[in-house]
């Protein structure tokens, strides 16, 4: 008796084991995307509670109020990625008109005039937030899912933006939430959303040279953006200038945050220091946006150099997953969900690596599924189900392959 319940339980392993294998292996190579997320967000309540308790809390997981929350946020954004991966991605395409809609009328419900404090509550000089109790949302992450919906929806079937006038529609398109979004102002959201429309627009077969010429004449333009920015706007662009000349003057003023993040990361060497140390050394350090902007500093300090590439690492996995899943997909709504989503992933994390390294300004740009934020998260778990959504399905085997042009058509 005893040898047959053995034998049983081993069966019954075995049919659990090839389940789960069989599981994974239908997701395609959306795992790499399921597991860097996993691996994010994880590393981010870590690095939280690093960065915002002195010591670990006792009981329960040993997190922190803050590093609790998002690890609630988490939970919630996993839970909405799975509500995602249900329905076909082409099913949601007629509805995608109605999810941009209601995500630019939150924008504008932002920039109203006259809206009482207590519902837009300002945050460091910006109307970016909804106040709703418990939690504040932030609809500038809903719009990065449902501009990239929206657009690989509007640009499936047409070839218009292979034309340098068919570009102007999609450069419309995108103005309208960039506008608006640089009105609450919060410039490093809206600069995000660029990358995202290049990424779609080569996916989608835009001609390079058209595009370089668009990016030329931007660079061009872009000292005529400098008076119209904020005074802090001009004040982290002024710094960065010091900073790279190797002017001090500042670091106790203007710099003071950019400096503290680098000589935090530096703090971390290669291999981190240990969970005490890591914690004394940012409670009495005082970096601002410790949980949310400068993130990778905590983490860097806590795990090292080593730590940080690992993230960085996560963040390549995530990239190889969605361009594989991309490649996989003929069908073309669903190809341009995956490039697009990795556009804005891609210059999110260079930007924020960037700020806290010293090499760019800071502008307020979280670091995905790591930085604290429900609003952050639940977008980033959104786009996360999506790309699932189309590896899951694989639709298009038996069309023609999408975005494949004659490159010797007429301009």
């Amino acid at each position: 008796m005893a040898w047959a319940y053995t034998d049983h339980r081993e069966s019954a392993l075995t049919r659990a084991l090839r389940s789960a294998r069989s599981g994974w292996k239908g997701l395609g190579p959306a795992w790499m995307v399921v597991v860097a997320s996993l691996a994010l967000t994880v590393l981010g309540v870590k690095s939280i509670d690093v960065a915002e308790s002195l010591r670990p809390a006792e009981g329960g997981l040993g997190l922190g109020p803050v590093a609790s929350r998002q690890l609630v946020y988490g939970l919630v954004g996993m839970a909405a990625c799975a509500a995602v991966c249900v329905p076909r991605y082409r099913a949601l395409g007629p509805f995608v008109w109605i999810f941009f809609a209601i995500a630019m009328s939150m924008l504008v419900f932002l920039v109203v005039p006259g809206v009482p404090a207590s519902v837009v509550r300002p945050r460091g000089g910006a109307r970016a937030w909804i106040d709703l109790g418990p939690v504040d949302f932030q609809p500038s992450e809903v719009m990065k899912v449902a501009y990239v919906l929206a657009l690989s929806w509007y640009l499936r079937y047409r070839k218009n933006h292979r034309t340098l006038k068919g570009l102007f529609w999609p450069g419309l398109f995108t103005a309208l939430p960039v506008g608006l979004i640089m009105l609450q102002p919060d410039l490093g959201t809206a600069i995000l959303f660029v990358p995202a429309l290049f990424f779609i627009l080569i996916a989608a077969g835009a001609r390079t040279k058209h595009l370089v010429l668009v990016v030329a004449c931007a660079a061009l333009a872009a000292p005529a953006v400098y008076p119209a920015l904020k005074p802090h706007q001009k004040q982290r662009i002024v710094g960065l200038l010091l900073q790279l000349r190797g002017d001090r003057s500042e670091d106790l003023d203007i710099n003071m945050q950019s400096v503290t993040a680098q000589r935090m990361i530096g703090a971390g060497g290669v291999v981190g220091v240990s969970d005490a140390e890591a914690r004394a050394l940012h409670r009495f350090n005082a970096l601002p946006e410790r949980h949310n902007d400068m993130v990778l500093a905590p983490l860097v300090t806590r795990w090292g150099l080593l730590g940080g590439l690992g993230a960085l690492g996560l963040y390549v996995l995530w990239s190889v997953g969605a361009l594989l899943t991309s490649a996989r997909c003929l069908e073309p709504f669903g190809r341009l969900i995956c490039v697009g989503s990795l556009g804005f992933l891609f210059a999110q994390v260079m930007v924020n690596v960037g700020m806290n390294l010293g090499l760019l300004p800071i502008i307020g740009i979280t670091l995905p599924y790591v930085s604290h934020g429900g609003s952050s998260m639940l977008a980033q778990w959104l786009v996360t189900g999506l790309i699932v959504n189309v590896s899951l399905r694989r639709e298009g085997y038996d069309m023609g392959r999408s975005f494949e042009w004659n490159d010797d058509e007429e301009s």
